[in-house]
């Protein structure tokens, strides 16, 4: 057993760790998670990090969730006619990049979240001082994790997830800090915001799954197309579980982003036009894929999952 770190925190009273089976999930999105985390595991296994560290990453990155990014990455190769074993090291640098960003996302400085994935927040177990290094560490690895691609892709690869979590950084200074344009309607600012904050790395995953597929430009932009719908309907959804659902379901605090003042879709557009927005957004999705036929048929089923979730 792990001791609790230096400046750890407990959870408040009354809030436990979710234990509940999460609601089910398709075909498509669980087939690939067996690889896909045996895969970060042996990354990390690979890396010799000191103990403290070791343990902070992989609770914070092997603790629990859906695998999204690296699960769409895998169907994108495979839409274009690859592997989804191929697209591995992508889904790992992804998902390093998107657990650095949860676990600062958590830290009081930003959101200040006690709950992730059900379970106490890394800062909350281990510490602000590990929750930080920590976040730091896996930002780092995730390029590290690209050098297992074939050598001719790593350039390309390199710089989607450059602007891929650029764009994300962005996207959360926006939300956290403000910035945006004072003459944006609220529904434009909210649309910038979750694009980048949200939306950034998903693009980026489909793209580098379609790259590593081995897609051409006109399939890459399909996958592109794809990629930035279904990254925004994730955001949305994801507001609208906030404003809907409690945490048990969620595994995450709720309510949080209203009390915060902090612009919401259903709070700009209301629940029916949040909600229509989504359906609108599916559809887009869904039609960015019909070039691909069956092969995008994994794509749609995890478009028409990640539209349901809200419901």
């Amino acid at each position: 057993m792990v001791a609790v770190a230096r400046g750890a925190r407990t959870l408040p009273s009354g809030v436990k760790p979710e234990t509940d089976t999460p609601p089910t999930a398709p075909e498509a999105l669980r087939s690939p998670l067996a690889a896909i985390d045996a895969n970060l595991g042996a990354y990390i296994d690979s890396l010799g990090l000191t103990p403290s560290l070791d343990d902070a990453v992989r609770y914070a990155l092997l603790g629990g969730g859906k695998r999204v990014r690296p699960v769409l990455a895998w169907w994108s190769g495979v839409a274009v006619g690859g592997a989804g074993e191929a697209t591995l090291p992508a889904g790992c640098a992804i998902e390093l990049v998107h657990a650095f960003s949860l676990v600062h996302d958590d830290l009081p400085a930003m959101d200040d979240d006690d709950l992730r994935r059900g379970q106490p927040t890394l800062h909350v177990r281990s510490g602000e001082a590990m929750a930080i290094l920590a976040g730091d560490a896996m930002l780092a690895l995730a390029f590290g994790a690209l050098r297992r691609a074939p050598g001719g892709a790593l350039g390309a690869l390199t710089d989607e997830l450059l602007v891929g979590t650029n764009a994300m950084i962005c996207g959360q200074i926006y939300d956290t800090l403000g910035g945006l344009d004072a003459s944006l309607s609220d529904a434009a600012k909210l649309e910038a915001i979750h694009r980048s904050k949200t939306g950034a790395l998903i693009r980026a995953a489909c793209r580098m799954g379609g790259m590593l597929g081995g897609g051409d430009d006109d399939a890459i932009g399909r996958l592109t197309s794809y990629g930035e719908a279904i990254g925004l309907m994730f955001q949305i959804v994801d507001d609208l579980l906030d404003v809907e659902a409690c945490h048990t379901r969620t595994g995450k605090r709720t309510g949080k982003d209203a009390d915060a003042g902090k612009l919401t879709y259903p709070g700009v557009m209301g629940v029916d036009g949040a909600r229509g927005e989504v359906a609108r957004l599916g559809q887009e999705a869904r039609a960015a894929l019909t070039v691909f036929g069956e092969r995008g048929s994994a794509l749609s089923d995890l478009a028409a999952y990640l539209e349901r979730r809200g419901t």
